[in-house]
């Protein structure tokens, strides 16, 4: 019986290990992420908040889901009225388009401006070159696999955040 609990526990401990260094691997990226998004803002001559709902909004648009000013206001973590603001300033600069695309007329769709999407083709495009060229290294069952365990990653935190947040 005590073999059988050190087996156990040596082989949880393997899997708290490999998960650490898993996780210290997705922070390095999203920390990558959080610096790209800075250079672009930089680039585009934006607030960083300002340049993540153009990402978030042109993202969202590549996936053929146009966001609501809700659903933006959920993906960047700002109140209904920061988003507002937020959506006033890119609007009034040209950078995005309300529309009214459902039958339900209430309901807004953002999509980014034409002048947007070249802007972010020619910034992210020699970047889509050298990933795609890393992908291009790992056998594609290898590659459904990371994605199967990325989306199981993130169920598991979403349904964590949903109970510490009924919690409070």
């Amino acid at each position: 019986m005590a073999f059988a609990l050190a087996v156990e526990e040596s082989a949880h401990s393997g899997v708290a290990e490999q998960r650490e260094r898993l996780i210290e691997g997705l922070r390095a990226y999203g920390g990558h992420f959080t610096e790209l998004s800075r250079l672009f803002a930089d680039w585009l001559g934006l607030h960083s908040t300002d340049a993540t709902a153009l990402l978030e909004v042109a993202a969202a648009e590549e996936r053929g889901a146009p966001l609501s000013p809700a659903r933006l206001s959920e993906r960047i973590l700002l109140s209904p009225s920061a988003t507002t603001a937020l959506l006033n300033r890119l609007e009034q600069a040209g950078h995005i388009i309300r529309s009214r695309e459902h039958t339900d007329r209430r309901v807004i769709s953002l999509r980014s401006s034409a002048h947007v999407q070249e802007r972010a083709d020619e910034f992210f495009r020699p970047l889509g070159v050298r990933l795609d060229a890393v992908l291009a290294g790992h056998p594609p069952d290898v590659l459904a696999g990371f994605e199967a365990l990325l989306a199981d990653l993130s169920a598991s935190m979403d349904t964590y955040i949903a109970e510490r947040t009924e919690k409070t």
